[in-house]
């Protein structure tokens, strides 16, 4: 999620995607291949997205939440940027979707709901090397999505979305690599 990008150009990006979708919206006919509805709604394949990126990206500010109480400041200052990083990514998902004929999940799945839980159980070292592996493998499977989303969704602004914060998805799976390494190294083990 490419949150590293400064409030300016974000704020130019959502005007410029505005102005896009005020001068698209002008345009004589939709395609003939599009139902009248189909312009307020998003495809399948777009609302799937959606629902994966917004509970993604829920999980992984409760969970960076749940870390800042970390007594390893690695894992303290990851979890804060996953808690920055994540919750703009969600606020900038939720404009896009707001108007259409859409919905942005407002709860955690099952899945997700289960492995916070089990977070919150854990304290100390075995905390930050569970926390980490659970980062890597969110970040190692969320990257994928980013980058499918990225060329083939059909609303371009969830495009834009997708291309645009797959890079600060990348940037949060090195950075989970390498601290998983260090915490699974430096952390006591269970035997």
């Amino acid at each position: 999620m490419n949150i590293k990008v400064a409030t300016g150009s974000f704020a130019i990006a959502l005007l410029t995607s505005a102005a896009a979708l005020a001068q698209g919206n002008s345009l004589s006919q939709p395609p003939a291949s599009m139902h009248s509805s189909t312009a307020t709604q998003f495809s399948a394949a777009d609302q799937k997205f959606i629902d994966d990126a917004a509970i993604g990206g829920m999980f992984e500010v409760q969970a960076g939440k749940l870390a800042e109480k970390s007594t390893n400041p690695q894992v303290r200052q990851f979890a804060a940027r996953m808690v920055k990083d994540h919750d703009a990514a969600d606020n900038q998902l939720k404009q896009i979707v707001t108007g259409r004929d859409a919905n942005v999940p407002q709860q955690l799945d099952q899945q997700h709901q289960q492995t916070l839980d089990h977070l919150a159980s854990l304290k100390g070292a075995e905390f930050d090397r569970e926390y980490m592996q659970t980062m890597v493998k969110d970040h190692d499977e969320d990257a994928p999505k980013f980058a499918d989303a990225a060329k083939t969704a059909t609303d371009p602004r969830l495009k834009r979305f997708a291309q645009e914060t797959l890079q600060t998805i990348q940037d949060h799976d090195r950075m989970a690599h390498h601290l998983a390494g260090t915490t699974a190294a430096n952390g006591p083990r269970n035997r």
